[in-house]
């Protein structure tokens, strides 16, 4: 087994993600939305690029909630923002939801081409290493990245599941941006509460009052599921346990 980081969309080889399983983080926050939706129930979340479609796929799904953000900030109309605190049993429970987000739904769709794709984040960090270690094929850690560019909380979330592959699977390598990714991570492992404070974007919803997502974002192994993104249905549809 090889591991492989990319720190943003726009540097995945579709090469590497040919016949590998893929982990998709995006720490901040719909990975952990994702993951937190499914644990409380919700049918599947459908990952989509614009908000006028996820608006318009949601009218005509009977019973299903559109949820999303763009720069942080919920969207006009949309049932639900892109908070995990709003995905609760409740709210998702028996319902399939359409999310468009700023950065994490564009990296589950440039997955597409992978033969397994997961869902991963702090709160399901070790769900996700059995998994994609069970998989028993090449794995590329794909981060969401804000916006184009690096993000220190998905390198970090990248970075401690490359420790944890390596450590599961005897034989396994690490690519150079993976190696990298692990070790910047190391130093946060025993208190990723650090990153509310290294991370910009952490900083920034802190400051517009969504201090309580960062700290859920940033709690380590809150559930024990990995959402699966079933490219030929178009939904993350299941929650392997």
């Amino acid at each position: 087994m090889r591991v492989d980081v990319a720190y943003t969309p726009a540097v995945l080889a579709p090469a590497a993600l040919a016949g590998a399983t893929a982990l998709v983080v995006d720490v901040l926050r719909a990975s952990t939305s994702i993951v937190t939706a499914l644990a409380h129930g919700c049918l599947g979340v459908v990952p989509v690029g614009d908000p006028d479609e996820a608006r318009e796929r949601a009218a005509a799904t009977p019973g299903a909630l559109v949820a999303g953000e763009r720069r942080g900030e919920p969207l006009a109309g949309f049932d639900l923002g892109n908070s995990p605190l709003e995905f609760s049993p409740a709210r998702v429970g028996g319902r399939l939801v359409f999310l468009t987000t700023s950065n994490g739904t564009g990296a589950l769709l440039a997955v597409r081409a992978a033969a397994a794709v997961g869902v991963a984040a702090f709160v399901n960090l070790s769900a996700a290493a059995v998994w994609a270690a069970a998989e028993r094929r090449n794995v590329v850690v794909a981060c969401a990245g804000e916006r184009g560019a690096r993000s220190l909380e998905d390198e970090v979330c990248a970075g401690l599941l490359v420790d944890r592959l390596l450590a599961a699977v005897p034989g396994a390598t690490a690519g150079p941006e993976a190696g990298e990714a692990a070790r910047h991570a190391r130093p946060y492992g025993p208190d990723l509460g650090r990153l509310a404070q290294d991370s910009s974007w952490a900083r920034h919803l802190a400051a517009r009052g969504r201090a309580r997502d960062v700290a859920a974002c940033l709690t380590l192994d809150s559930f024990a599921l990995v959402p699966l993104y079933r490219a030929d249905v178009d939904k993350v549809v299941s929650a392997y346990r």
